[in-house]
């Protein structure tokens, strides 16, 4: 089990193995590099943990346990835990601020307890059949224990193709969970049972209408820096990704004098390296960058390794490119994650401000006239503009309207679902599409409208795709990738902003770029949104077409069972001439079958 995850842990292994209860890990040592050592133990060896993280507040919490008679024995960050639970026993988690999967194991009271981050920077799986309770950072260990049964989950596979994610606890394998951010796994060792609960949630407080702009700017800038600061702890070389836009802009230029990295690629449309070496001249930075032409087939089965728990994202080839060019000279880097879910920084909010808008044309004038109209242009080669962006803004239209600014991330709707899947596997799909995106909103209780879709998108599409990404691509370097603007008090104080400071009139994270515009050039901030993306449309048609006709080969897909071989080749047919852009659902469905072909079958 270990083996399998040593790229994350390359430096050093653990394993210990008593009272039926084993603990292995993989270290990669970022603090005190030679006491780190784990498991680690309390002062009678009665309690163990072992940590996959960070815990940017240990030397403030050790202060404080010390002071209370704990002793210490390392200089480790992970220390700090063992103590903590001594102290407060099951509510431990809620004094740390960090990343981290925890394991720790309590022999006198025969307690385990895993335990995941307040927001899901890091993973944590499990198994559990009443009969043997198996968990890690990556289903790959589980899978390396034997000692679980692999089952497709087929439900979890029409919410996979739905979202290019596997929202909340599911996977692709039935009896495979993850642990939800913010909650905590408690196993009485006498009388096993598998109940997750939850510790931490976005504190449902008004939003204080009463501060200017002003004021939050110089608070949230204020709570930026500090953040970093925080997250800069490190006995090995730190450094960042910075793509000169907001938000990464930002956490670089809190870090004083920094090491930075970025990519681009060849396709202009696809290349932000000018704004990136911009920012990075006014912040005074050591800049690397990188144009690269990648051999995508072959990297696509080098980064479809790492994803055992797939996620559709086309954007872990960029992660995986400016990881691997930043491992070449630090161990540490801060990424700009979290700064669009926290401040409204994603074109869906415009589009569903724009929707409502759109109403108020007549009905016979929008679907005789202008959806016709829009659905009868050709998608253009470059990544955006005015014709791929109208076609996007009328396919979320389709959606239902309850779901909001999701509408325009669902990639394969129930009448799609309808289309792709054969008869016996849509009997096997028993959540709808939108089930989570609801749900989230129930638990989003009393907020401002756009808070309330702020929180949907931290609860799903950030912890379930982009934070998968993040941790991943840089780990599967060896890499750690730090995220202060998901730091617990920023992500607390965020939510307590009004709407009208995040997207306003058109315009989105109004009051992060007026706080990033203090630091670095306005023409960087107030630039259009480009996104870490590839020319995934165009590979599709050219550098992976190989690849597609291979996974979604028609025979093969009939044999399987799981598909309709006629849909999938229509979609086909649509992109290769140009008539659609069926990237997304092809792309995913390329990751499900590769998937299925490692993970499930090999």
């Amino acid at each position: 089990m270990c083996d399998t995850i040593k790229h994350r842990g390359p430096d050093d292994e653990g394993i210990d193995i008593r009272d039926n209860v084993g603990f292995g890990m993989r270290r990669l040592a970022i603090i005190d590099l030679k006491g780190g050592h784990q498991p680690i133990f309390n002062e009678d060896g009665s309690v163990r943990v072992i940590c996959n993280g960070e815990i940017y507040n240990f030397r403030t919490l050790r202060d404080e346990l010390e002071k209370k008679g704990h002793r210490f024995k390392t200089n480790s960050d992970t220390e700090v835990i063992v103590h903590a639970y001594e102290e407060y026993r099951d509510g431990f988690p809620r004094h740390l601020n960090g990343m981290f999967a925890i394991a720790l194991h309590d022999s006198t009271r025969k307690k385990l307890i895993l335990v995941r981050d307040h927001i899901g920077i890091k993973p944590l799986f499990y198994y559990f059949d009443h009969r043997v309770l198996v968990w890690g950072s990556e289903i790959k260990a589980l899978a390396a224990s034997r000692l679980i049964h692999k089952e497709l989950n087929v439900d979890a596979l029409g919410e996979f193709l739905s979202w290019e994610y596997i929202p909340g606890e599911g996977t692709l394998l039935k009896n495979v969970h993850k642990l939800a951010p913010g909650a905590m796994l408690t196993i009485d060792l006498r009388r096993p049972s598998c109940a997750p609960s939850t510790y931490w949630d976005v504190p449902e407080v008004s939003e204080n209408r009463f501060k200017t702009l002003d004021e939050w700017t110089e608070e949230v800038d204020r709570k930026v820096k500090e953040s970093v600061r925080r997250q800069l702890v490190s006995d090995v070389p730190l450094g960042a990704f910075l793509s000169g836009g907001v938000d990464s802009s930002l956490v670089t230029g809190s870090m004083g004098r920094a090491r930075t990295f970025s990519i681009g690629f060849d396709d202009p449309s696809y290349n932000e390296l000018h704004w990136a070496r911009k920012a990075a001249d006014h912040l005074g930075l050591d800049h690397e960058d990188e144009i690269i032409k990648p051999d995508v087939s072959g990297l696509f089965d080098k980064l479809m390794y790492f994803m055992d728990d797939p996620i559709g994202d086309f954007s872990i080839f960029p992660t995986y490119l400016v990881s691997r060019l930043a491992r070449k000279s630090v161990t540490v880097a801060l990424s700009g994650d979290g700064g669009d879910e926290l401040f409204g920084g994603y074109e869906t909010y415009i589009a569903d401000e724009k929707a409502r808008q759109y109403q108020f044309l007549p009905g016979f004038l929008r679907r005789n006239a202008i959806e016709p109209f829009i659905n009868s242009l050709k998608p253009r080669q470059a990544k955006k503009g005015l014709v791929n962006k109208a076609k996007r803004f009328v396919e979320g239209l389709a959606h239902p309207e309850e779901i909001s600014h999701a509408r325009w991330r669902l990639f394969a709707g129930e009448a799609v679902r309808e289309r792709l899947f054969t008869r016996d596997a849509l009997k096997q799909l028993n959540t709808p599409a939108t089930a989570h995106i609801f749900e989230l909103f129930k638990k989003a209780g009393a907020r401002q409208p756009l808070n309330r879709s702020l929180y949907v998108d931290l609860k799903s599409y950030l912890c379930d795709n982009c934070l998968v990404k993040t941790d991943r691509m840089s780990m599967a370097v060896s890499l750690e990738a730090r995220v202060p603007f998901l730091d617990r008090e920023l992500v607390e104080l965020a939510f307590q902003i009004p709407d009208r400071f995040k997207v306003n009139s058109g315009k989105t994270k109004v009051l992060l770029k007026k706080v990033a515009a203090r630091h670095i050039p306005s023409d960087c901030v107030y630039r259009p949104k480009e996104g870490f993306s590839i020319p995934i449309k165009q590979w599709l048609s050219f550098e992976l077409l190989p690849l597609m006709e291979e996974l979604l080969d028609s025979q093969r897909i009939a044999r399987e069972g799981l598909f309709q071989p006629a849909a999938i080749e229509k979609l086909k047919r649509e992109h290769l001439a140009g008539v659609a852009n069926h990237s997304h659902i092809l792309w995913a469905l390329m990751v499900f079958q590769s998937w299925r072909n490692r993970w499930l079958e090999g």
